[in-house]
């Protein structure tokens, strides 16, 4: 009987693996269900001394079939106030994405090579800014269970297929009760770690959790760009129209 004990626990522990596109798909499902949203945000960019300087923006979010749409009107300060940000998200091909800047008074598109560049000086790309879509991804097997500062996550591997991505591959740490994602580093196109990005400050509304800080860390360049969600309203009516190009010159 002894002999077959392996197997049995091998059995047991097949039973209870998700792969990572399961989890993939749990996360989404988690994170879905807003219908529209519309928040202030807090962007503070940190150099690698350590000095600060803060941006204030207006973010607005639509969720739809063929793809969710965001807005995101810069207020201050100064020198970055009009700059407008709107990207259409898409299942099959890259997101659609625009940046409007007042002081040329034009529309500029980004291109898919370009948007592994940096938005607006800080530590995200014009990628990591499009919407979250689990079909741009291939994904690594069954998920791993490890600790993080003492508590249990999923974590997965992730591949974008887009071929002008900037990373070669995502690492994910998922919480193993509310499927929410905690952890992301992000490796570049050599394949070395680029940056860590954590998310923290859930909120669940109405069954939808909602992020409230993201902390992104290059460890290339040992700078960090904050990005804090204030005052956040769902639900308030928002459709295509608030979405349309023409907004980014209103």
């Amino acid at each position: 009987m002894q002999k077959w004990l392996p197997l049995l626990l091998l059995f047991s522990l097949n039973a209870w693996a998700i792969s990572a596109y399961e989890l993939a798909q749990k996360t989404d499902a988690a994170l879905s269900g807003f219908h529209d949203a519309v928040s202030e945000m807090k962007m503070t960019l940190i150099n690698a001394n350590g000095q600060t300087r803060d941006r204030t923006m207006l973010m607005k979010v639509l969720e739809g079939k063929a793809g969710d749409k965001s807005l995101m009107e810069f207020l201050t300060p100064a020198d970055v106030k009009g700059t407008k940000f709107l990207n259409y998200e898409h299942f099959d091909r890259d997101d659609d994405q625009w940046l409007y800047l007042p002081a040329l008074k034009r529309v500029k598109r980004i291109a898919s090579r370009n948007k592994s560049g940096s938005f607006m000086g800080s530590e995200f790309s014009y990628e990591d800014l499009g919407a979250f879509n689990i079909e741009k991804y291939t994904y690594e097997g069954d998920a791993e269970t490890v600790e993080l500062e003492g508590k249990s996550y999923y974590k997965t591997v992730r591949i974008p297929k887009e071929k002008d991505s900037g990373y070669t591959k995502q690492v994910s740490w998922i919480d193993t009760e509310t499927f929410v994602i905690v952890q992301v580093d992000y490796y570049d196109r050599k394949k070395a770690l680029l940056k860590t990005a954590r998310f923290s400050d859930y909120r669940n509304v109405g069954g939808v959790w909602r992020i409230g800080r993201i902390v992104m860390t290059n460890h290339q360049n040992d700078k960090q760009t904050i990005l804090v969600w204030e005052n956040e309203k769902i639900g308030t009516g928002l459709t295509d129209k608030d979405f349309h190009q023409r907004v980014l010159k209103q």
